[in-house]
This record gives C-alpha cells, structure tokens and sequence, in this order.
C-alpha cells in the first residue's frame, strides 16, 4: 500500500509540471509614461488566444506571437517541449493601480485562463523626471556619440483626421419599413485594427445584423477639403416598432492607428535624411464612439381588413398540391409570401377551409436572405388538410394585405380561389395527425357495422370435462415436484463441500479439454499448465484440499486421512512425477504429451 501511495503521488507531480497553464509576465509597478511589456506565456502550442482589455493603459502593439521548441537527452532518451508567448507593448497613461482580466486560449484541446494580475501606475516627481530623462540623454550619447540619432515625437491625431460616423438610409421611415443604418470609420491615418467595444442598444426597433460574414468594404469620400478613407465596418437592418421620435444609441470602438513620428532637427548632417520614407511608425490607441442619430418614425395609415403587418414589397401566391383527392386522405395548402421588407414580423394569413375539412397548424418555412441591400427572401405556409366526405368544394380566394412605403398605400394581394373534387375512400382510413385537439362534428363520424359469415353459438357446459380435471390434477403434481427439488437444491448449496466433490470431475474434464487442444503442437508449457491445473483442481475440489496448501505432503496426509487405497495413491503420486520428468525431458515431446494426457484422464476418472 505504501508503495501505491508513494507512486500515486509521484504521478500526480508528473501530472503537475506538464499541465497547461498560462505564466504572466508583466512588472508590478510603472511610471506614468513608461512603455512596458507584458507577455502570456503558455508551455504547449496554444491557439485561439483572447487577450484582455487593458484598462487604463495605451496598447502600443500587441499581440505579438512567438513560439520556441526545446529539446533535451537524458538517460539515451529524447524530451521535447513547446512554448508559445503573447506580448503586449503598452503605456502608463495615468497613475492608479488597475486590474487586468485574465487571458484565454486553447492548448491540447484544452481551454485555460490566467490570473488577473494588478500593475500599480506611479507618478514621476520633478527631480526624478529630470534624473530619468539625463539618464536617457546619457545612454543615447553613448550608443550614438556623432549625435545622428534625433529625438522624435508622434504625430497628434485629431477628431478630424480619424473619427466614426453612423448613417441612416431613410431618416423619417414609417413605422416597420425597413432602414439600414451604416457604421464607418473615416481616417487620415493607417489603421492596423479595430475592436467594437460595446454594441447600440436600440430601443423601439427590431434589429437584424447584415455584416455577418461579410467582408469590410472600403473605399475614398471628400467631406469638405478633406480626402478620407472609409472603411464601413458594421450595417444593420432596423425595424421601427412605434411611431415618434427615436433614437439610435453610439457605436463605441476601440481603433489602433498607425502614426509616423516626426524627427526633431538637431542641426546635423543627419538632417538631410528628413524624409517620411525614414520616420519610423508608432502604433497609438484612439477611443472612437459614433453621435446617436435621431429617427422621425411616420405612423401607418388606418389599416383596412385583412392586414398582417407586412411593411415593404411583396407577393404572394400558392393553392393546393392536388385538384382530386379520397376521402379520409391527405393534400397540402401551401401560400408563399415573397419580397423586400419585414418578413419575419408578418403574422400568418387566415384562409377559409371548409367544415368537413380537418385542418392541422400551419407549417412555416423560412428562406429569408440577409444582405447588402437588408432583408429579402420568402416566408412559406403550408395548412394539411383531410377531407372527411366526398363532393366537390371550394377554398374561398385568400386576400393579402400589405403596406408599401414607397407610395404611402396599403396594397392587397391575392391567392385565387381553389377546387379540390373529393372521391369516395375508404371510411375505414382514418387519418390522424398527432397534435389535433379539436373535435370536429363530421357527416359521416361513425363506421358502418360490416356484415359477417354465420355465427356459431356459443355452448354452456354444465359439467368440466374430464381435460379439466387432468390439467388441474398436473399442476398439483408440477408444483408439489417443484417444491420438493427446490428444498434439496436449497439443502445442497449449503454444503459446500459436497458441491465441490460433484462439480470435481466436471471441471477437471474440462480442463483436459483445453489441455487437449495442445496435443500435436509445440506448445507444451500451456499444455503442462492445463494438466497441472486439471490435477491439482481435481485432488482440491475432490478432498476439500485450499489450493494454497496443495503439495505432495498435504495430498498424501489427505489420502491417507480419507483411508484411500494405497494403490490408488501411488498411481496418483507416480502421475505427478510423470508430469514434472515429462516437461523437462528430452526425446520425442508429441508422444510424452500424449502420454501423460492419458495418465491424467485415467487418475481423473478414478477419483
């Protein structure tokens, strides 16, 4: 037990040092405007890293990936490991202590986090402001003492060279026509990334996202004396669910702008090589956030009858899969409602079915494309229906109602009448849908009763046979015979001993069996394992002989208490040498096997 212990624990400490995990590396403490950086170290090949937020800092670059593989001899034996690093380059803005989120990625199939972790931001004193910068001058006079290298500062950026801006298709909409409304980043500067930081929550409309899986358009657009580049980074389709004045919420995003710093001239020689092509690029976070843009939502007209809210263009059409049908059988009802607006808001059309008609909830089927452009596609309903009787009937023509906003009228559409003959099926043929609650009062609710061949009368015996009283007098005797075996199987079960001596020669037959399947093979060590086991098997189940005692003094001293024939103790000593010189001697091995294969079924028998 102590050895499982200790080896449970050296295993739980293997386990341990090769576990994924993520290590931080970050300083505990910075000044304010001090550039740092701060790695995510994970010791196996990670992928899908989220890093955090970094709140209260200026993310410089980031992430930045690396990955390194080590390998290692020990005891003629190769290990291998990985590593792989994500660094951030940040800046203190301001003096604080501030918390940063843990990280996450996927490593071995694994998901793993890190630890939050805290940075303290202090602020630099004059004198010690002074002492740092105459260290940086003295560090620069040494790594350059011809004065080549220039001080540089990054370029300001202003709200007019890099801002957002939100657009609305149609500022005074009615209410439930279709508005996309366009969000675009406009700049001056190269970006190398962007992040939506938080999503407009816009209350009283009905949004649908349309850039999922699109790609970012961009193009140039002059706003004044200005040339920029717009890249339009998220559209949306909104739905106006009231009327009145509403507003849609900022788009808050996170950009990171590449800015070329500008060299401060020192007079040098060095000066002549002031050219942009030589000005190196600095990487700056810019907080950009889009103005709410107010809509002047137009209520609907009074809406005439049959109006299911559909607001755009659309068209309809539909009628039945089939003109002639049997009763008791079923046809579809199909109406498929297509075009440009508020597909998923326009409530399901009401046709009129007959009364002898059984008609199931309607089935709907979306084909709904969300694009550039908004909302298009199709909405499709299809009602079963089962006839119940024959004849001939009409599904009355099925209005559509619809508002159009580009002419400011309601416009009505049309699914014309349809004709469905009925035959007459078989009343029998009931069909059923499983779901149908309601009962309705058929022409025909109840089959009618079918003829049948003569009837026999039915006889009453006043008197059992005598095959009654046979049958009874059997089960008497059956159960009296189960009673009696089960009282002596009971009875024998719990003497253990006699049931070994039964089963003895049982067993040890059918480990012969196995023993035999060896002969004329070489195979002997399973062949002698099996006749020892057939043996020793026998003599411990014969004589209440412990397995773990069996040896030729234990057998003898058994024989002799059990007062066995001396003869027949001798032929089972002499079958047990037999096997022992029989293994390990030499000559032809087929027929020692067969020998003592005999032997040993020979004793077994006797016993």
């Amino acid at each position: 037990m102590k050895r499982i212990i200790i080896s449970l624990i050296a295993l739980c400490a293997v386990c341990m040092v090769y576990a994924q995990e993520i290590t931080v590396q970050a300083p505990s403490s910075v000044y304010v405007g001090d550039n740092f950086t701060v790695r995510f170290v994970v010791n196996e090949q990670a992928k899908d890293f989220r890093g955090p937020s970094f709140k209260g800092f200026s993310l410089r670059s980031g992430p930045n990936t690396s990955s390194s593989t080590s390998m290692s001899f020990s005891n003629g034996q190769m290990s291998r490991s990985v590593s792989t690093t994500f660094s951030y380059t940040l800046m203190a803005d301001m003096e604080g202590s501030f918390t940063v989120d843990a990280a996450s990625c996927t490593a071995d199939g694994k998901k793993i986090s890190s630890k939050p972790f805290t940075i303290k931001v202090e602020k630099l004193s004059a004198s010690q402001r002074q002492q740092r910068q105459q260290q940086q001058q003295q560090q620069r006079q040494a790594y350059d003492p011809w004065g080549q290298q220039q001080s540089q500062q990054p370029t300001q950026i202003d709200e007019k060279t890099l801002f957002a801006r939100a657009s609305v298709s149609k500022s005074n909409p009615y209410q439930g026509e279709q508005v996309i409304i366009t969000y675009k980043i406009y700049t001056q500067v190269p970006i190398s990334q962007f992040a939506i930081d938080k999503l407009p929550g816009n209350r009283g409309f009905w949004a649908e996202d349309l850039s999922e899986g699109s790609k970012i358009k961009q193009y140039e657009e002059t706003i004044g004396d200005r040339r920029y580049q717009v890249a339009e980074i998220r559209k949306g389709a909104l739905f106006a669910q009231e009327s009145g004045k509403l507003t849609i919420e900022p788009l808050n995003l996170n950009v990171l702008a590449m800015v070329r710093q500008q060299r401060k001239r020192s007079g040098s020689i060095w000066d002549l090589f002031d050219d942009p092509f030589f000005s190196a690029q600095q990487a700056v976070e810019r907080p950009l956030s889009t103005a709410p843009v107010t809509v002047n939502v137009r209520p609907l007209p009074a809406a005439p009858e049959g109006f299911t809210g559909g607001v755009g263009r659309f068209d309809i059409s539909g009628g039945l899969n089939l003109a002639t049908v049997k009763a008791n059988e079923a046809v579809s009802y199909r109406v498929n409602i297509s075009g440009t607006g508020n597909l998923m808001l326009i409530a399901a059309p009401e046709p009129q079915f007959p009364n002898v008609f059984e008609a199931y909830d309607p089935q709907i089927d979306d084909k709904i494309k969300r694009g550039e452009n908004g909302i298009s596609g199709s909405r499709s309903y299809e009602w079963i229906l089962i006839p119940r009787s024959q004849g001939k009937y009409t599904i009355p023509r099925l209005k559509f109602v619809f508002f159009d906003p580009s002419t400011g009228q309601y416009v009505t559409k049309y699914v014309e009448q349809q004709v469905l003959e009925v035959e007459k099926g078989d009343a029998r043929a009931m069909t059923h849908v499983a779901g149908k609650d309601d009962v309705r009062l058929l022409n025909k609710d109840i089959n009618y009763i079918h003829p049948v061949g003569r009837l026999l009368p039915v006889r009453n015996e006043q008197h059992a046979g005598w095959l009654f009283w046979a049958a009874a007098a059997a089960v008497v005797l059956l159960t009296v015979a189960a009673l009696v075996f089960g009282r002596r199987h009971r009875i024998a079960e719990q003497d253990v001993a006699g049931m070994r001596r039964k089963r003895a020669t049982r067993m040890a037959r059918k480990r012969l069996k196995r023993a035999s399947s060896f002969l004329g093979s070489n195979d002997t060590q399973h062949f002698y394992e099996e006749i020892y086991r057939a043996i020793w098997g026998c003599l411990s189940d014969k004589y209440s002989i412990e397995l773990s005692r069996l040896n030729r003094e234990t057998v003898t001293e058994c024989l002799n208490s059990k007062q066995v024939a001396a003869e027949q103790q001798e032929r089972i000593m002499k079958v047990l040498q037999d096997v022992d010189i029989a293994r390990f001697a030499p000559g032809d091995a087929h027929a020692q096997m067969q020998s003592v294969y005999d032997e040993a079924f020979d004793m077994i028998a006797e016993l």
